[in-house]
C-alpha cells in the first residue's frame, strides 16, 4: 500500500479568498515504512503572503520570488500523488487548498478525493483521545516524537514528523529519519531543501537506570504512602514479597 503523508503552507488560510499554496511537502510510505521518496517545493503564489501567515510558517515574499508558480509544477506534483492514498492533519484544509490550486489551471483535474484515497489524523486523533488537544505538537508531546526542530511551520518538516506521529498512532513506527551523509535531503528535482533525510534504519531506545539516589527517594516515598495507608501500600508490599 502507497501512502502520502502531506502538509501544505499557504498565504493565509481560505482559498475562497484567493489565498494560494506556497509550499508543499510530501513523504512517502510503503507498506507502512518510509521510503527515503519525497517531494517538496516551494512555489510562487502570484500574490502577497499575509503577515499572519509569516509569522507561522516564516515564508517570507523575498523567498518566493524565484519559484515557479503552481502552473509549472502542478504536473509532477500529480504524478506523485496520484492513487496513493494521502495522510493529511486537518485534510480539509490542504485539499481544499489543492483543489483549488487544479482548478486554476483551467484543465478539468479532478478533485484530490476521487484520484487519492484521504485520512485526516486531526479526525483519527480526535476519536482515539477525545476532549485532549489534538494539533500536531499535543500529539508529538503524547507518542513521544521528536518536534524539536519545529520552532516554525514547515510542510516538509511537518510531513516528516507527521509521519512519525500517525506510524505511532496506528500500531508502532516502522523506520525513523536520519540526516544524510552531507547533513541535507535532497528534494525531487535534486536541490537541498535543509530537511533531515528519511531512511529505514531503526532507532534503539535508551534505557535509563535510576541511580542509588533516586532509588533511596523512591523507598522514603513509598515508606511514606505505606504510613498514610495504614500499611497497605501495594507497590511495598510487592517489594517484600
Amino acid at each position: 500500500m502507497r501512502q502520502i503523508v502531506l502538509d501544505t503552507e499557504t498565504t493565509g488560510l481560505e482559498h475562497a479568498s484567493g489565498h494560494r499554496i506556497i509550499e508543499i511537502g510530501c513523504v512517502e510510505l510503503v507498506n507502512r515504512r518510509l521510503t527515503g521518496r519525497h517531494y517538496h517545493q516551494y512555489i510562487n503564489p502570484e500574490r502577497e503572503v499575509e503577515a499572519g501567515a509569516i509569522e507561522i510558517h516564516g515564508i517570507t515574499n523575498e523567498m518566493l520570488k524565484d519559484k515557479p508558480t503552481f502552473a509549472q509544477i502542478a504536473d509532477e506534483f500529480f504524478e506523485f500523488i496520484q492513487g496513493a492514498e494521502l495522510i493529511i492533519h486537518n485534510a480539509p484544509f490542504d485539499v481544499g487548498f489543492i483543489d483549488a490550486e487544479f482548478s486554476l489551471l483551467g484543465r478539468k483535474i479532478p478533485k484530490v478525493s476521487t484520484i487519492c484515497g484521504v485520512v485526516d489524523t486531526l479526525i483519527m486523533a480526535r476519536q482515539k483521545h477525545p476532549g485532549q488537544r489534538n494539533s500536531l505538537d499535543a500529539l508529538c508531546q503524547r507518542y513521544y516524537v521528536d518536534n524539536s526542530q519545529r520552532d516554525l511551520h514547515g510542510a516538509l518538516l511537518d510531513a516528516e514528523i507527521l509521519a512519525d506521529v500517525y506510524l505511532m498512532m496506528t500500531g508502532g513506527q516502522t523506520a525513523l529519519a536520519l540526516a544524510g551523509d552531507d547533513g541535507s535531503q535532497q528534494s525531487e528535482g535534486g536541490a537541498a531543501s535543509g530537511h533531515r533525510r528519511l531512511d529505514e534504519v531503526p532507532r534503539r531506545l535508551r534505557v535509563i537506570s535510576a541511580n542509588e539516589e533516586e532509588l533511596a527517594l523512591h523507598q522514603k516515598q513509598l515508606a511514606e504512602v505505606d504510613k498514610g495507608s495504614g500499611g497497605n501500600c501495594i507497590w511495598q508490599r510487592g517489594q517484600e514479597s
